[in-house]
């Protein structure tokens, strides 16, 4: 039988030797909890996923986001506005046309790295 590794420490743990000063710089402040966890959710639909990834090196249309992901403009233009709202992606309109890109170069930085992680246990 394979033995669990408990996930709680001895009854004799006091506690690492930090002071509790350095403790308290551990502790993440919940606004940036939150939009660090939002961050992630949206990295958590395949769909958005695709659509990260088609946009990391260039801009497109709507037009061309529902060819790479065949998929309806509809579709496309709900997950548009879901990564625009948590700020993984910005537009730009040119008459009648709106082009979408990666919002900075962090959001590019945090995809490749999670996908280089993947790839690495793959």
């Amino acid at each position: 039988m394979e033995k669990l590794i408990d996930d709680q420490c001895d009854d004799t743990c006091h506690g690492t030797e930090l002071h509790s000063d350095n403790l308290a710089n551990a502790r993440m402040e919940e606004p940036t909890a939150i939009d660090l966890a939002e961050m992630f959710k949206a990295l958590g639909d395949p769909t958005r996923v695709k659509m990260i990834y088609a946009l990391l090196d260039r801009e497109l249309c709507v037009h061309d986001l529902c060819q790479v992901l065949d998929m309806a403009q509809s579709a496309i233009s709900h997950q548009l506005r879901y990564l625009r709202n948590v700020r993984i992606v910005k537009r730009r309109k040119a008459g009648k046309t709106v082009y979408y890109s990666l919002d900075d170069d962090h959001v590019k930085e945090i995809f490749i790295q999670t996908l280089q992680h993947v790839q690495h246990y793959a």
